[in-house]
């Protein structure tokens, strides 16, 4: 390369102008174009009338050993019984649902109540009469109810059989 200086009647290049000229007219058409216009605030909804809470549950009582022992006496011949063991549930009129849940052991003749969250067991369903009345709601084990269910089948499957039978044995009159 030639270290020179350059002749004195000679024109510097002009390329570094157009360049410069290119990047102000590039800011001078990106200040031209439209703005966005700045998000409005959001306005604020009219405040909705408060929802009127629900009436608070009534507070469980505590367990009730004698009304448990009461009523029990008057409907024991409803319990069933496993190694001398069954659940109950008791109605409760505050809270309008069986929620006190006692486990009743049974030693002889006397009866001993134990309270326990929740009944563990399938509520009997059958051989109690009007059951949604009672003030006791009975349990059976899990075994016990198949049991049920079994002969309850068993029944309705014989009854059925013996219809078919008894209607195909007939002899139909002649007109």
């Amino acid at each position: 390369m030639d270290d020179s200086p350059s002749p004195a009647g000679s024109k510097p290049t002009q390329t570094p102008s157009w360049v410069m000229l290119g990047f102000v007219m590039g800011v001078l058409f990106m200040l031209a174009l439209p703005r966005p216009e700045p998000a409005a605030p959001p306005r604020p909804e009219p405040a909705a009338p408060p929802r009127p809470e629900p009436p608070p549950k009534p507070v469980a009582s505590p367990p009730r050993i004698r009304t448990i022992d009461a009523v029990f006496a008057d409907f024991e011949k409803y319990a069933v019984w496993d190694n001398d063991t069954t659940e109950v549930a008791l109605w409760d009129s505050a809270t309008k649902e069986y929620s006190d849940c006692y486990e009743v052991m049974r030693l002889g003749d006397a009866f001993f109540f134990r309270p326990i969250p929740r009944l563990t067991r399938p509520i009997l369903r059958h051989g109690v009469p009007d059951a949604e009345n009672f003030p006791l709601q009975f349990t059976v084990t899990a075994a016990q109810e198949r049991e049920w269910r079994k002969a309850a089948q068993d029944e309705t499957w014989r009854a059925v059989t013996d219809a078919l039978h008894g209607a195909s044995a007939k002899p139909k009159a002649s007109p």
